[in-house]
């Protein structure tokens, strides 16, 4: 069991969360949902003592309970050992778990030999996949998982699922992966930054996410009716008192000395017109609830004519380094194409989108847009946000890119703050827009929704679908490839070669 009580974190002067309490019992599974940069990830850490960086009051009673902790990104120290040390103590460890360890290194697809090689060598997925089966491994009582989905290959990602959905152990998790978030999480607890992202607020249902987001835009639909109902009739109540005003003004204006009488009474009667003036200003109506995730993202008109050949790449083999991981790579796009590649992790996807990208960027006739894994490979020359988005750093082009961020709910703050600072969303966020901003006709996206909240994902998603240029894109987020992919490819040692989608187990 997992118990909670008026948990409040505090980084420097921002709050992230205030009074927050929750039990978990057996069977309960609670996401942690929300922008990015709310603090998801860090109330995982406060819970773990592990927020080094935040003051954390309150209580938090996990008893004699052993946590189980998925982070995003593994430690330096961690990254020079390779696999066998980081899931084994010793070799008497090995030889208790080594049963346990075979089950669970086939249902995540993970060959053994990659163990002896240091974890910094190997894929994101490949990563993500030995931090899970450490997890399996060492009989933990309450899982905590941040982003346990991020880089996982299809067949692993739907064991993860069921696991999920089968474990009766109490679960704390975050995640952008809507469709995981439909079939596991029993409890929702949303973290929103409101006022301009000056204020927190929480909001915790013991209730499934799709029905949560019902409930919510039910919500907010009736809160925005009540705002517009109230500022019509505080338009019409200000309406008539201007009338009154202007009507008394005129009068005293008017007046001539021979009538002090009068002009007592209008006196009279303007001072109780300007006491009712000051009585309606503090009586405004309610503002319409903002939502963070209600950007604006879209992408203006770009052009490829049906028939023209935007990619034809031949590979005899695919390697890195002198590791051969595909052969035999046949590939061609026709056209404004939407096209979605998968494998298993470790395949070479990232390095056969690079491939593409060196074919493609040469190109006078396309204009090529490229969204890294890893953000830092586009980001790491520039300071802040402004500067990575306006090249020519003229007035416009400033002015325009601060409208945009802002439309992806950038605060002035944020779009000046050191790129390093920002959270892997916000990067995200800003890749996705510098695609925008240049017009391309042709995007190479590798994983692009990765990172963002499944609260957001939906209107990225419909830009994307929406997009009249070419998408060559890998992914192994189902909402994502269903909705926006027109073909899917899978990559495996032996090639490359199309599949249907029905093909896919994604329900």
């Amino acid at each position: 069991m997992l118990e909670i009580k008026n948990l409040n974190i505090k980084i420097q002067n921002t709050i992230i969360v205030e009074n927050l309490s929750f039990t978990l019992n057996e069977g309960d599974k609670l996401a942690i949902i929300g922008e990015e940069g709310n603090g998801k990830s860090t109330i995982l850490k406060a819970i773990l003592n592990d927020a080094y960086y935040a003051t954390v009051t309150g209580i938090i009673n996990y008893k004699n309970s052993k946590i189980g902790y998925l982070k995003q990104n593994l430690e330096e120290n961690e990254l020079e050992k390779d696999g066998f040390s980081y899931l084994f103590n010793n070799q008497e460890d090995y030889y208790q778990k080594i049963n346990e360890f075979y089950r669970y290194l086939k249902k995540i697809n993970l060959q053994e030999g990659i163990l002896t090689r240091k974890l910094k060598s190997l894929s994101g997925g490949e990563k993500v996949k030995i931090s899970l089966l450490k997890l399996f491994l060492d009989g933990v009582d309450i899982f905590f998982l941040d982003e346990p989905t991020n880089d996982l290959d299809l067949e692993t990602l739907l064991f993860l699922e069921n696991f999920l959905q089968q474990t009766s152990k109490p679960l704390l998790y975050v995640s952008h992966d809507e469709m995981l978030l439909s079939k596991t999480a029993n409890m929702i607890l949303h973290l929103e930054r409101v006022k301009d992202k000056k204020e927190a607020r929480h909001t915790i249902k013991r209730i499934g996410y799709e029905e949560y987001i019902k409930e919510r835009l039910h919500h907010l639909e009736k809160e925005k009716q009540i705002a517009r109902n109230e500022k019509r009739e505080y338009q019409k109540k200000e309406a008539v008192l201007r009338k009154h005003l202007e009507k008394v003004a005129y009068y005293q204006e008017t007046i001539t000395r021979s009538d002090p009488h009068g002009g007592r009474l209008l006196k009279k009667k303007m001072h109780a017109l300007k006491s009712q003036e000051k009585k309606l200003q503090n009586e405004k109506p309610r503002e319409e609830i903002a939502v963070l995730e209600n950007i604006n993202f879209f992408f203006e008109p770009v052009f490829i004519p049906k028939s023209k050949q935007v990619l034809k790449i031949q590979l005899a083999k695919l390697q890195v380094e002198n590791k051969i991981l595909s052969k035999n790579i046949n590939f061609e796009v026709i056209g404004p194409l939407k096209v979605g590649i998968i494998g298993k992790n470790g395949v070479g996807k990232t390095t056969f989108l690079k491939e593409i990208f060196t074919t493609l960027k040469t190109r006078s006739d396309l204009k090529v847009g490229y969204m890294p894994q890893v953000y830092e490979e586009v980001l790491n020359n520039y300071s802040n946000a402004i500067d990575f988005l306006t090249k020519d750093k003229t007035k416009e082009s400033l002015t325009k890119s601060r409208m945009y961020l802002g439309n992806m709910n950038f605060t002035r703050e944020e779009m000046d703050l050191e790129i390093s600072k920002l959270s892997n969303g916000s990067k995200a966020k800003l890749c996705l827009l510098e695609l925008l901003l240049s017009k391309y006709n042709v995007l190479l996206l590798d994983e692009p929704t990765r990172n963002m909240s499944p609260l957001a994902n939906p209107i990225i998603r419909t830009a994307l679908k929406e997009f009249q240029g070419a998408i060559i894109s890998i992914s192994h987020d189902r909402k994502y490839l269903q909705e926006v992919m027109d073909e899917i490819y899978l990559l495996d040692e032996l090639g490359l070669r199309k599949i249907e989608k029905r093909d896919l187990e994604m329900d």
